[in-house]
């Protein structure tokens, strides 16, 4: 078992993950294999269910990119489940005490780290016998800021054993704080939590447009049905003469 995604950013390389809300598995799949490192799948905002994950994950485990979970909330039992059906990586949101990141931190690994139940899953059949030895170092987690008072405790936040990246919620830092990026005042808060993740040896995490931003290095890419429709224009621009063959599109 290994997270190449733990280890690319543990070279200094940037990684990029595409957003998953929709339970098609040949969605799932088109994206696992478009070249992102990670599927940010998100149950926080979509009616996905783990059992439509469960299937996305199995239709995808031969494919590059790995499967990461936003999870509705950092409970014990979302957190379980999201690890027993395959993810390598929980994104944690609304961070804004410390102790919710800390118990998301101990739900996800097993003993002498935390106090994830070994149960079932299709983990095994993912990844294979190794998996519990090997779990608790190739696992990540993920904590996101998406307000003034995370913000706040981001020292705090970033400390946290377990911690992989501090994610900085762009739209949700606008939302909640009344300012724009670019604001004096909302520039203050990424560099506030930027100070804090690096402080604390972790990588810093935003959307892709922050691609150019110094010391960010984990980007989360829009959902597949905007890069289905950006995919269409410009596909649609192509100059091709000859056909493809039906079933080599792939």
């Amino acid at each position: 078992m290994q997270n190449p995604v733990k280890e690319k950013l543990a070279a200094g390389q940037q990684v990029v993950g595409g957003t998953i809300d929709t339970p098609d598995p040949d969605t799932y799949c088109a994206m696992a294999r478009a070249g992102f490192d990670f599927l940010w799948i998100e149950m926080q905002h979509s009616p996905l269910t783990f059992q439509d994950v469960q299937r996305m994950i199995w239709a995808g485990r031969d494919l590059p990119a790995v499967p990461f979970i936003r999870v509705p909330d950092a409970t014990e039992g979302d957190i379980q489940k999201a690890t027993d059906v395959g993810a390598l990586g929980i994104i944690v949101p609304m961070v804004v005490e410390v102790e919710k990141i800390k118990a998301a931190a101990k739900f996800m690994r097993y003993p002498p780290d935390g106090v994830r139940s070994l149960g079932g899953g299709q983990y095994g059949a993912l990844y294979g016998g190794s998996y519990r030895a090997e779990a608790n170092d190739n696992l990540m987690l993920v904590a996101m800021i998406e307000s003034p008072g995370g913000v706040e405790n981001a020292d705090e936040i970033a400390g946290v054993p377990g911690v992989d990246v501090v994610f900085s919620a762009a739209t949700d830092l606008h939302s909640f704080s009344g300012h724009s990026q670019g604001d004096a005042a909302y520039e203050a808060m990424i560099d506030r939590i930027k100070d804090a993740t690096l402080g604390a040896g972790r990588k810093l995490g935003g959307p892709l447009q922050w691609r150019s931003r110094e010391n960010f290095s984990f980007f989360q890419a829009p959902t597949a049905p905007a890069m289905i429709s950006r995919g269409a224009r410009e596909y649609l621009k192509t100059e091709e003469t000859v056909a493809p063959i039906e079933g080599t599109e792939r």
